[in-house]
């Protein structure tokens, strides 16, 4: 894989699952412990605001760049491996795209009008759907640095 494209599919993993494993492991539980729930599910709207962009970036820069590491080596030649991260890729990709369209727009559409159950309901489908995400991208890493000696 050319370097460039290298440093882009790991800075976008980096941002992504890195972000995903602060949001759960640190930035949730004090949220939690903390805030009452309407300024707690303020706070995880503008999060949100803020962070999903950076996953787009990453999801594309990921998807793109591993794309052209595929094609250069042809799909039958690449590794076993390289096919396990396309395709664990490919479904926390479909999963992000879920999160952000469904579950994320009823956070927002929730917390705008202050219905603070429903907004509960639609963040906590999304901490079960980055949480699966995090899994999958812990997996994937290390499918990616091990899967060579697998």
């Amino acid at each position: 894989m050319h370097p460039l494209f290298k440093f882009l599919h790991l800075a976008g993993v980096v941002v992504w699952v890195g972000g995903m494993f602060f949001a759960w492991m640190c930035l949730r539980p004090v949220a939690a412990a903390n805030l009452e729930p309407p300024t707690r599910l303020k706070l995880w709207a503008d999060v949100f605001a803020r962070f999903f962009p950076w996953v787009w970036g990453c999801v594309l820069a990921v998807v793109l760049s591993g794309s052209v590491a595929l094609l250069a080596t042809g799909m039958r030649q690449a590794p076993p491996h390289w096919h396990a991260m396309l395709t664990l890729g490919l479904i926390m990709s479909a999963i992000f795209v879920y999160v952000f369209m469904v579950p994320y727009g009823k956070l927002k559409i929730a917390v705008s009008g202050q219905n603070w159950p429903a907004g509960a309901k639609a963040l906590g489908q999304i901490r079960q759907l980055i949480g699966t995400n995090l899994i999958l991208g812990l997996t994937t890493m290390a499918v990616a640095t091990l899967g060579r000696g697998l």
